[in-house]
């Protein structure tokens, strides 16, 4: 499949991935298995599973949480997801920031890796969210996922580990429903409560979430994402940086790769 039919919202940093190891084969093949291999820290091993957290802060801290959700300046919401996904969003606030580096130890260790924040974001979904199925970028290799509030429980559904979507065979209308029926995919749903938290790997787990359609006809769902990448790996993660890198100055090409 072409690199510009992958048809998931978050398939952008695929297709640069996939268009750069075309540029690399044509410009400079001696440079194509090098540049795989640099991604290798980025991909997830196959015995991964979903992390199910109890717990992950105390009652204090989500008190402080929930009034600085309270307290958000408008300037700081963002719209633009809301007739799609049917949230609004507030990406890198001061308080969550300073969260999620606290948290860098306890996600190395139920990532099994030392890892760094990447960056983070919170989703206020409404009651027309949903989250269609999807892989993210390797920027959120790893997700800790932490419920806040909401009306009612919301299942979240994830894949077994999987490699990267390099070869997708699923076309037509219908590819979403496919997938989410494909027994090898081994679809687990997990439901998460206030307080509670899920660590999964994003760029190699297909994950969604059905429509909410609160049975009251009002719903909604606050959820922190905490994003995380495997330690040092910040910068070949970002598809902007692989020119410099590589010292192949046609990899800008990548940067053209819109959504």
């Amino acid at each position: 499949m072409s690199p510009q039919k992958l048809p998931w919202y978050d398939a952008i940093w695929l297709r640069q991935y996939l268009l750069a190891k075309e540029i690399l084969g044509r410009v400079r093949p001696d440079l194509l298995a090098d540049f795989v291999a640099a991604f290798d820290r980025l991909r997830t091993r196959p015995g991964f599973t979903t992390q199910h957290v109890r717990r992950v802060f105390d009652d204090t801290t989500i008190k402080t949480i929930q009034q600085t959700i309270r307290g958000l300046r408008t300037d700081r919401i963002k719209t633009h997801e809301t007739k799609t996904l049917g949230r609004l969003l507030v990406h890198g606030h001061p308080y969550f920031t300073q969260l999620q580096r606290e948290l860098t130890p306890f996600v190395s260790e139920l990532a099994g890796e030392k890892v760094e924040p990447s960056y983070n974001f919170l989703s206020l979904y409404t009651k027309f969210g949903v989250c269609p199925i999807h892989m993210d970028a390797p920027r959120a290799k790893w997700t800790l996922d932490i419920c806040i509030e909401q009306t009612e429980p919301w299942p979240i559904h994830f894949s077994q580990v999987i490699p990267w979507q390099e070869n997708f065979g699923h076309t037509g209308e219908n590819w979403q429903e496919e997938l989410k029926r494909d027994p090898q995919l081994k679809f687990t749903a997990h439901t998460l409560h206030p307080g509670e938290a899920i660590l999964f790997s994003g760029s190699s787990q297909w994950h969604y979430r059905n429509p909410l359609a609160p049975a009251s006809g009002q719903g909604s769902c606050k959820l922190l994402f905490f994003h995380y990448v495997p330690e040092g790996m910040a910068q070949i993660a970002d598809a902007t940086k692989w020119a410099q890198i590589f010292g192949v100055p046609e990899l800008r090409e990548v940067d053209q790769v819109t959504g």
